[in-house]
């Protein structure tokens, strides 16, 4: 974990859910970032359902259900004894009110397998700022409906609801927020549905198991809000550490219908071997980095998302740094379709999308350093889904095939088209830097063994891998980067010969209409 990223090293059937249109929401998390600098929430326009689950919550039962074990909020420590005394498969209730573990760090829940946890309005699983898990263990098959949790303070990389990463369980119209660390783990098979993951210290979901891969992971219907309190990527420098939700080796991920926004960072960020994901309809939004990253990760389908008004406090503070790298609001590193890896697509397609006033467009993007084996492989330890022991991506059989083309993180196979791109410079209040699509890689230097060395990735990935953009509509003074950062192109050049993309796309110069 804490996989950091390198952006530029030159010479170096879904549920139907209530998702009411709404007008606005206001966030009561903790985030006390640079206010001034953040961009608040934006409405949704009437017709993009929008989840706005924590402004109203959905109520509970208000009374026991048959053969339910009511648990007493007077009673400190009474949800983690009744579990521990009762069978599998146990409905418990939590009556209305504060409900309390006992004061030792390690006081925790642990379900057996098949347990429903369900609260009345109003109840609450409150960790004090003293315990650091709520809900561990490895049961499977656990529920938790209507109830909230709060101030638990997971240490870093770790989390509170579903802390072992344990499979099966279903999160619904839950409150999972002010807690430090993540406020969700995942496992496979896993459906968080309608919740609200609001102002937790790193992530709102950290889907991450130790031991296996994550599979069937549903997120839908939730909002996903001001979360990395704690600034982790300012604490730990490229730490790669934060998301609103970060998704780490899952093979098989729904995400839909969410309202992802006013995060600290990246709103979704999907790292290291990753594949098979469809991420549809949701409203991505006023999140300080990326809305997404695709890193080093596998066939993807990116479809009718709304997609404003993120990076434009990232993106801002690298080019106030002088840094001419093209930090993008969709950034697919080392990410691409392939055939040889079972998914339900075989490149990673994006359309029917709407961009508006985000802080640049989609780059895609490739290290010529980072590859298996290498030292400049950030994802230190792990290799492409292409090479069981990343022991053979060495000298001398990485330079020939197949090692040569499977040892590397590819963006190859990406599919542009149907989008609508918004750009006013005057709602983004800047005037360069921030207009930017691009397709590029840095000069291959490092190790000295590497076969990657000098323009080959840069001209692979503009000319050679499938990468495509067509169809399109541009609105506003759009720019086009491709192979390094030195070559920018208007719309005309970036139609025409050696590159001819965007074939029939159409641009305007002025945004809007």
């Amino acid at each position: 974990m804490g996989i950091k990223r390198r952006h530029w090293a030159w010479a170096a059937a879904p549920l139907a859910l209530a998702l009411p249109a709404v007008t606005g929401c206001e966030s009561t998390g903790t985030n006390t970032g640079t206010a001034d600098a953040r961009v608040k929430p934006t409405a949704a326009p009437s017709s993009t359902p929008v989840a706005r689950v924590c402004a109203k919550p959905a109520a509970g039962p208000a009374t026991a259900p048959a053969g339910a074990v009511t648990v007493d909020p007077a009673v400190v420590g009474d949800l983690a004894a009744k579990t521990k005394n009762n069978p599998p498969n146990t409905t418990f209730w939590l009556r209305p009110g504060k409900h309390r573990l006992d004061p030792d760090r390690y006081a925790q829940v642990i379900p057996k397998q098949g347990n429903r946890y369900l609260g009345a309005p109003g109840a609450v699983l409150d960790g004090r700022k003293t315990n650091q898990y709520a809900f561990g263990g490895s049961a499977r098959d656990v529920t938790i409906r209507h109830l909230t949790v709060q101030r638990f303070v997971a240490p870093h990389d770790e989390g509170v609801v579903n802390h072992d990463s344990a499979d099966g369980w279903v999160i619904e119209h839950a409150t999972i927020q002010n807690n430090s660390g993540a406020g969700l783990m995942a496992g496979a098979r896993q459906r968080v549905r309608a919740s609200c993951l609001r102002g937790n210290g790193q992530y709102g979901m950290n889907a991450y198991k130790a031991t296996g891969r994550i599979s069937g992971l549903v997120v839908e219907g939730n909002e996903i809000t001001g979360n990395n309190t704690g600034d982790w990527e300012r604490r730990r420098k490229g730490c790669g550490c934060t998301g609103g939700v970060k998704f780490w080796a899952v093979n098989g991920a729904d995400v839909r219908g969410n309202w992802v926004h006013g995060n600290r960072g990246t709103g979704l960020w999907a790292d290291t071997n990753n594949n098979d994901f469809r991420i549809e309809n949701n409203v991505v939004e006023a999140n300080d980095g990326a809305a997404l990253i695709y890193e080093t990760s596998y066939n993807a389908v990116i479809r009718n998302n709304t997609i404003r008004r993120n990076n434009w406090v990232e993106g801002r503070r690298q080019a106030d740094r002088g840094d001419n790298f093209p930090f993008a609001t969709v950034y697919l590193s080392e990410s691409g379709g392939e055939p040889r890896i079972r998914a339900r697509t075989d490149k990673i397609e994006v359309y029917r999308n709407v961009l508006e006033d985000n802080w640049s467009g989609i780059t895609l993007w490739e290290n010529a350093d980072r590859f298996c084996n290498s030292p400049a492989n950030t994802s230190s330890g792990d290799c492409t889904l292409l090479v069981g022991d990343t022991d053979r991506c060495a000298k001398p059989a990485i330079a020939e095939p197949p090692l040569y083309a499977d040892c590397r993180w590819k963006t190859q196979r990406v599919d542009i088209h149907a989008n609508r791109f918004v750009l006013d410079k005057s709602v983004v209040k800047c005037t360069a830097k921030c207009d930017r699509m691009a397709v590029l890689a840095n000069y291959g230097t490092y190790p000295d063994w590497s076969p990657y060395k000098g323009k080959r990735v840069a001209e692979a990935i503009t000319h050679e891998q499938h990468n495509r953009w067509h169809d399109n509509v541009y609105r506003g003074p759009w720019k086009f980067v491709v192979q390094d950062p030195s070559q920018v192109l208007d719309p005309g050049q970036w139609q025409g010969p050696p590159y001819q993309q965007d074939a029939g796309s159409t641009f305007a110069e002025r945004a809007g209409g």
